[in-house]
């Protein structure tokens, strides 16, 4: 049997493409399954039907390689559970050396699509460490420069020992003296901590 899988995030709500070139491929509508999940939500619920529906034999064909999964981590978890768990065929449309059909000068077609999955997946992970590395190195240099990272401190008031010894005798809580300041109740209290204020007793 051939499946076909499209997916696409909220904010690119065209599925159009995907879904052309996989009925392109000979797969029935019927047998087309599209999810579309946002970059914070990847619950996959037509997938996950898709995967259970699977079988010894079955081909599942795809647009690319990153339908399959968020990161290259989750892209060959998938790509092994189909191959090895359900002993099912992978077809990526858009890289022809990605499909595990084919046999070639008498090497299986699952063969060579593994080794250029672990290559692209190397190849990704390195432009992952790539990418950190040049993040830390523009960090370093812009504290060189003086910048600074994170919120900026709020500046302790003037009036803030004043509510405080208020706080301090009950005569206010904390959301009012908090309040009385313009600051959260979090940051008074933080306030009062660090400088050993405490209410009497």
């Amino acid at each position: 049997m051939r499946y076909g899988y499209a997916r696409v995030s909220t904010k690119d709500q065209c599925v159009d493409r995907q879904f052309k070139a996989l009925e392109d491929s000979g797969i029935m509508k019927g047998c087309i399954y599209v999810d579309k999940v946002s970059g914070k939500d990847f619950n996959r619920r037509n997938y996950l039907r898709l995967f259970r529906r699977l079988r010894s034999g079955d081909e599942l064909f795809v647009k690319s390689i990153d339908r399959l999964g968020r990161n290259y981590d989750e892209i060959i978890e998938q790509w092994n559970k189909i191959t090895k768990e359900k002993e099912a065929n992978i077809v990526v449309l858009d890289c022809p050396l990605l499909d595990t059909r084919k046999h070639i000068d008498g090497v299986t077609g699952k063969f060579i699509a593994d080794l250029v999955l672990q290559i692209l997946s190397y190849v990704a992970q390195v432009e992952r460490e790539n990418i950190h590395q040049r993040q830390m190195e523009g960090i370093r240099v812009a504290r060189q420069r003086g910048v600074v990272f994170g919120r900026s401190k709020i500046e302790v008031p003037d009036d803030f020992y004043a509510v405080a010894t208020r706080w301090q005798r009950g005569q206010v809580n904390l959301r009012e003296g908090a309040e009385m300041l313009s600051v959260s109740h979090t940051t008074f209290s933080k306030w009062l901590h660090a400088r050993k204020i405490e209410k009497n007793l």
